[in-house]
């Protein structure tokens, strides 16, 4: 009695459960898609660059090699500071209200501060000057900022302040000294001096957005039009099946570019068009699930009882084929990542600066044959690494949901 109190009983989720804890290229794909997922998330929060589209340009370090430091000089706006927070700066990021400048060496001269921009070898950069209020602080144009070189201070208006400040030299020295910033690019910069880690990092959301909006999208239609067939058959399944054989038999690509066309450039309308091009495979598999189960025994029950059809749809039949569909959407997802890298690398893609692996390696291809491909390759290779893991998840549950295999793991249990 002890033993078969400790007995337990099993479902085929659970056994499906247990054989992809056991695969371990799965286990590898669901850890890579998960590190993805929380860069997605957590956005600008964590990336080096938090401006809008990680798009922070610095020509003095324009195509500097992964792990390139330097000394950077902020030179704040005359712009308002604008609230902000953490939901926004999560999702959308933070403009900047600083300009910043690579500087080889800078000193001071009066009440300005003076510096020589970056460059790289013996070449030397040009010397620029600004006022030391006007770089740190928002000077409010509509009143003149005063300088008084010989007796060492300065008076300006700020915006958001109703009276005029007043600061000594010194006082302005020191505060800016605390503005110098060691900047470090991890994977480097591209041609515009923009951090190559941040726009790779942006990238990914824009990817697993494209693949979840895709995915939902022709879920929602191929299992619509796959139960509708399945269920009635007759005729309804012969209009169906005729208009799924009519957009299978056009290109996917070529199919998106034109839907494309017609909705314009942008990321509401790749995820549009690429949702409505994979619809196709779904609603074949919802179908011939349907078939095979809606003569069992459990069904003609259903009927017997009075059951509504959309009842024994939604409540009988779709539970028992979910597990084909679930597979299908995880190969989808890397089909719809694969799609969008390539519409923007084509340029009919994400509308720049916002950051796509596509478009930045169509944008980078140039250098390939340079000694900074790694400008190329390193977004061709997060292409690689979250298509592979979702290839390796779907077949990780191919194998999990068998019904065959599940039958021998309970046997041998």
């Amino acid at each position: 009695m002890k033993e078969e109190n400790q007995q337990r009983t099993y479902s085929l989720a659970s056994f499906a459960l247990q054989r992809l804890r056991r695969d371990k290229l799965a286990i590898a794909g669901v850890c890579i898609i998960l590190v993805a997922i929380l860069i997605s998330i957590l956005g600008y929060l964590i990336t080096p660059d938090s401006s809008p589209d990680a798009d922070t340009h610095i020509d003095e370090i324009g195509i500097q090699k992964p792990g390139f430091k330097c000394k950077l000089i902020s030179l704040r706006k005359n712009t308002e500071i604008e609230s902000d927070n953490i939901f926004a700066r999560m999702f959308v990021g933070r403009a900047n209200d600083c300009e910043y400048h690579a500087y080889q060496s800078t000193w001071f001269s009066g009440n300005d501060i003076v510096w020589q921009d970056f460059a790289e070898g013996a070449t030397k950069g040009e010397i620029t000057r600004f006022n030391l209020a006007d770089a740190i602080y928002p000077i409010n144009p509509a009143f003149p900022l005063v300088s008084d070189t010989v007796n060492g201070f300065v008076d300006f208006y700020v915006y958001g302040e109703g009276r005029r400040i007043h600061k000594t030299t010194k006082e302005l020295q020191l505060e800016i000294q605390a503005n110098f910033l060691e900047n470090r690019n991890i994977l480097g910069t591209d041609h515009f001096g923009r951090d190559l880690l941040s726009r790779l990092m942006i990238g990914t959301r824009i990817s697993l957005f494209v693949g979840l909006i895709s995915v939902i999208i022709s879920l929602l239609i191929g299992i619509l039009m796959g139960s509708i067939a399945g269920f009635f058959r007759g005729w309804v399944d012969d209009v169906i099946m005729w208009f799924i054989n009519v957009v299978w038999s056009i290109p996917t690509l070529l199919l998106v570019i034109a839907i494309t066309l017609v909705l314009g450039k942008g990321i509401f309308p790749i995820f549009i068009a690429v949702g409505l091009t994979m619809w196709v495979e779904t609603a074949r598999v919802v179908r011939g699930q349907i078939l095979s189960v809606r003569e069992e025994e459990f069904i003609e029950a259903g009927r017997a009882l009075g059951f509504s059809n959309i009842r024994i749809v939604l409540r009988h039949l779709l539970p028992n084929v979910m597990g084909p569909v679930i597979v299908i959407s995880a190969n989808n997802f890397a089909s719809a990542i694969l799609i969008e890298a390539g519409l923007s690398y084509l340029g009919i893609g994400v509308r720049r600066p916002t950051p796509s692996w596509g478009m930045m390696i169509s944008e980078y291809k140039g250098y390939i044959l340079t000694g900074d491909a790694y400008l190329a390759i390193l977004p061709g290779v997060a292409i690689m690494f979250v298509v592979l893991a979702f290839i390796l998840l779907g077949n990780g549950l191919r194998d999990a949901i068998d019904t065959k295999l599940v039958g021998e793991d309970q046997i041998m249990t």
